[in-house]
Formats: structure tokens, sequence, C-alpha cells
């Protein structure tokens, strides 16, 4: 309102409003770019948290599926054994 009665001539008035109007959208669209660059930061981040948690599980059943693969030759040779040592005997 006080702009409006203001001493100054019209075309100032508007001048002084534009200005001030380019100067909110400068601003809104500088903190729109910076959110977006913060967005896109922890999206890269997350996508590389998961991508290393993931991999890490896969090394951990690799070596889990290893132990346990050698484990259960163990047995199956000692079984093997077992049952042939069963049949010599015979």
């Amino acid at each position: 309102m006080g702009i409006l009665l203001a001493p100054d001539s019209g075309e100032s008035t508007r001048g002084g409003i534009a200005e001030y109007v380019n100067d909110l959208v400068e601003s809104a669209m500088g903190k729109a770019r910076s959110t977006a660059d913060n967005l896109k930061e922890y999206g890269s981040n997350a996508v590389e948290r998961a991508r290393s948690k993931f991999n890490d599980s896969i090394e951990d059943v690799k070596a889990h599926s290893s132990n346990g693969v050698g484990h259960a030759k163990s047995k199956v040779k000692a079984t093997a054994d077992d049952l042939n040592d069963s049949i010599q005997q015979a």
C-alpha cells in the first residue's frame, strides 16, 4: 500500500516492484538449485552406501558358503570312507 501511495512516478514504482520481484525469483531459483544439488548428492551417497553394504553382504555369503561347502565335502568324504570301510570289512 505504501508503494502505491509513494511520491515516486508510476514508472519508477513499477521498476522498483519489478526489481523486487526479479530478486525474489532469483533467490528462489538459487535455493531450488541448491536444494536439487543437495538432493542429488544425498541420493548418490545413499546409492553408494547401499552398493557397499550389498557388496559386503555378497562377500560374507561367499565366505560362509565356501566354509560350508568345505565342511560338507569333509562330511561326505568321511561318510563315504566309513561306508567303504564297512563294505571292506564285510
